[in-house]
């Protein structure tokens, strides 16, 4: 099999307010937040209380499932609120940060010396394991298992996304001594891709299968690469994480401390400045969005990109797996007949009075609004066309919405994420929240078949 994936179904959506190739320090925050729903499937279960105080790296809390499996402060600091919702459930931990910083220290670990118990444990312990997420269904892995191999994407075709090329650059050793852990973890093989065109610094690391991807978004997802390098069948499983998370393990290993230290994009339309910035997990977003300054009060805030992205308020935090916050304008306004007639400002998967097409690299400067309101599903052959996947998207759409376990499984569903569908969201006429759709099989497939 050829090691180049050439992707031809897809979709570019060129936005206006792409991240200056510039980083600057963002301002120290001071609290930084744990939000529990980046965590999708976890029962956590508190080590310290409310008013403890804590080191960088000092584990919060474990999963009630697997007790060794740790989640670790960014900073050190005073554990000032753990928010609750219904029935008691924790949703959000936030640290009032110290001004000198300290960390918690774990002892080196010679990864080529210890068993790959001992290397889980260690990772584990120190708070990494929540990066390695696996497939089937989308969520952190579970250390009992073993996979048939590892995926990482190192190229970014997403809209507005940080450039890994950029944010990578002079962490060649951090992500080396990653790699090294990873190797030991799985029988099978570590996939790294990169863009076909770029010079990424992951290209020249030792003991991966490089792959050179080329084409249109979804190019970037690792879920495409999954599809085309190893498929998952049933009753088989391979693991993911992404680079800039890579970077924390392999600090960890070169240095014995948990360092949440980010680089993040910060994009879109209604930044004035768009660039990148440097930062800590959890941080309060508002450290560096009002830095580069913004285009009137009435905009969004998105953590992560503007297609698989959560909605958060301008004084919200920085997600612990995201490396883009995007700001662009709300869509609250409607255009009178906006759907007969003419449209030379939006981007279309369709001819039919729209003229995107005839612009392939003209940015585009969109809105939230989703241009239409939600109705039944419509037959129109648009998803296959964006879809590079060899899966059906609507059948399993329409599989996942009558939760049939039978057909969900002969479709395809132990393959994909949410985010393998954000594009066929997107372009989606009858405005189904397929990503939701696809979320909520994948967790009944989950429960009813484990």
């Amino acid at each position: 099999m050829s090691k180049d994936i050439r992707v031809k179904k897809g979709l570019n959506i060129n936005l206006v307010g792409v991240a200056e190739k510039s980083t600057s320090k963002a301002v120290l925050s001071n609290v930084y937040a744990i939000n529990l729903n980046d965590f999708h499937g976890i029962t956590p279960k508190m080590l310290v209380k409310q008013g403890a105080e804590v080191k960088a790296g000092e584990a919060l809390f474990y999963n009630k499932n697997i007790e060794d499996m740790m989640f670790v402060s960014p900073v050190s600091g005073e554990l000032i609120e753990i928010e609750r919702g219904a029935r008691r459930r924790i949703l959000k931990l936030k640290i009032l940060a110290d001004k000198e910083q300290s960390h918690v220290s774990h002892s080196n670990i010679d990864v080529n010396g210890s068993s790959v118990q001992e290397i889980k444990a260690y990772l584990q312990k120190s708070g990494c394991w929540p990066f390695i997420k696996q497939r089937p269904y989308d969520i952190i892995a579970d250390p009992n298992t073993t996979p048939k191999a590892i995926f990482i994407s190192g190229y970014s075709t997403a809209p507005l996304a940080a450039d890994l090329d950029y944010v990578l650059a002079g962490k060649e050793n951090e992500l080396q001594a990653a790699i090294n852990v990873l190797v030991r973890l799985t029988p099978g093989k570590v996939h790294v891709s990169v863009g076909k065109s770029t010079s990424s610094p992951m290209a020249g690391l030792n003991g991966i299968e490089l792959h050179k991807v080329s084409g249109p978004h979804p190019a970037g997802l690792v879920g495409t690469h999954i599809n085309k390098i190893d498929p998952i069948s049933k009753g088989e499983m391979v693991w993911t994480i992404s680079p800039q998370d890579l970077v924390i393990i392999g600090e960890l290993i070169l240095t014995g401390k948990f360092n949440a230290e980010r680089i993040v994009a910060l994009a879109g339309s209604s930044v004035k400045t768009p660039k990148y910035y440097k930062t800590k997990i959890g941080t309060e977003v508002a450290t560096f969005l009002y830095a580069s300054g913004v285009n009137g009060e009435n905009f969004r805030v998105i953590n992560g990109d503007v297609l698989t992205g959560s909605k958060s308020s301008q004084d919200g935090y920085l997600g612990f797996y995201n490396n883009t916050v995007t700001a662009i304008p709300e869509g609250d306004d409607y255009e009178f007949f906006g759907w007969n007639k003419p449209i030379f400002n939006k981007i279309s998967s369709t001819r039919a009075l729209t003229f995107s097409w005839l612009m392939p690299k003209k940015k585009f400067d969109l809105t939230t609004n989703t241009n239409g309101e939600h109705r039944a599903f419509v037959v129109t052959g648009q998803y296959e066309q964006v879809f590079p996947l060899d899966i059906f998207p609507m059948q399993l759409l329409k599989a996942c919405m009558y939760k049939d376990l039978d057909e969900m499984e002969q479709l395809g569903l132990y393959e994909v994420a949410p985010e393998d569908f954000s594009l066929t969201e997107f372009v989606c006429i009858s405005k189904q929240p397929h990503q939701q759709i696809i979320r909520e099989g994948l967790d009944l497939l989950q429960k009813e078949i484990g």
